[in-house]
């Protein structure tokens, strides 16, 4: 049989995908051409913490794992934390909103 995907875990699994591809690009490319605290290991090791359950939060939605609900929450607190701290350091407004958005789905599907 196989696994369904209800409107709203397919649109939680893109918005974690893009907040994946997002915040790995910019930590890639503008905070490592950026340097100082751009790449501090504070910011740094959470903007890689967040690109890393982004994209474990989806796989667990993609293969219909019931841990996918606890998945979600900690992913929804990392997004958070990360747009936080990439808007506190600037110019990284496209990684603030995928963050945002991610957060607010992973929300949504941890209830």
């Amino acid at each position: 049989m196989q696994h369904r995907l209800s409107p709203a875990m397919q649109a939680c699994i893109d918005n974690c995908l893009a907040c994946y591809q997002t915040c790995f690009s910019t930590a890639m490319n503008h905070c490592l051409e950026m340097g100082g605290a751009h790449v501090e290991r504070e910011h740094f090791t959470l903007m890689m913490a967040c690109t890393e359950i982004c994209r474990v939060s989806a796989h667990f939605m993609l293969i219909g794992s019931s841990a996918h609900k606890a998945m979600c929450a900690q992913c929804a607190e990392l997004c958070e934390a990360c747009a936080a701290d990439c808007e506190r350091l600037g110019g990284m407004e496209e990684c603030v909103a995928a963050c945002r958005a991610c957060a607010e789905s992973c929300r949504s599907m941890a209830a």
